[in-house]
């Protein structure tokens, strides 16, 4: 009942709540970033959601488009600007996919959407995580987030869709506002250089 219905009922009430409440921030970080990115306040990128349907997922643009002589965006490490890296470690980089909880495309609890390109380096127990759809935060993210291994993480991910629950889903919602609040596994620096997902790690 609720892994089918109620999380889906719950997850739409509390984006539109949460997206009406953190108005007034959504509309300064997006005019702040606007001047900071040259009119460009989102970044847009694929993901693989529920079932492995690609969406785009939305979040605030904390890069900037530099690149080499060579016409390459440089490093990841290299781009980030000093607000990007203030609204990485305060999560606001988040709010964004509020719109895609609305749309469907995610849920506020759940594995987090990786990028396409990782789908058929996964062994095919780990390629359930995509049973359910991706979160904005999830089991994962609140024991490590990137100072765990993708070994870990996938553990982590599959042991959420085999004993998703409301209870287990509060837990999870408590444990992140208390991350947040407290800035703890919050590295944006770390964050940039965590190296991509092999099929090895």
């Amino acid at each position: 009942m609720y892994k089918g219905f109620l999380k889906r009922c719950i997850d739409f009430l509390a984006a539109l709540v949460g997206l009406l409440l953190l108005s007034p921030i959504f509309i300064v970080v997006i005019v702040i970033l606007s001047i900071s990115n040259d009119g460009k306040p989102f970044f847009y990128q694929l993901r693989p959601g529920k079932n492995e349907r690609i969406f785009k997922i939305i979040k605030f643009k904390t890069m900037n488009d530099r690149k080499d002589a060579d016409g390459n965006l440089l490093p990841n490490i290299e781009r980030i600007t000093p607000l990007g890296a203030f609204v990485r470690k305060s999560s606001l980089d988040e709010i964004p996919q509020l719109i895609n909880v609305l749309k469907g495309d995610m849920s506020l609890i759940g594995p987090r959407p990786l990028l396409p390109e990782y789908i058929p380096l996964y062994k095919p127990e780990q390629r359930h995580r995509h049973d359910v759809r991706p979160g904005i935060t999830g089991w994962a993210q609140i024991n490590g987030r990137n100072s765990i291994s993708w070994q870990q993480k996938f553990a982590y991910d599959l042991y959420y869709v085999n004993n998703l629950s409301f209870a287990l889903d509060m837990k999870i919602l408590f444990k992140t506002v208390g991350k947040i609040v407290g800035a703890k596994d919050v590295n944006a620096s770390k964050e940039l250089i965590m190296p991509k997902f092999n099929g090895e790690n």
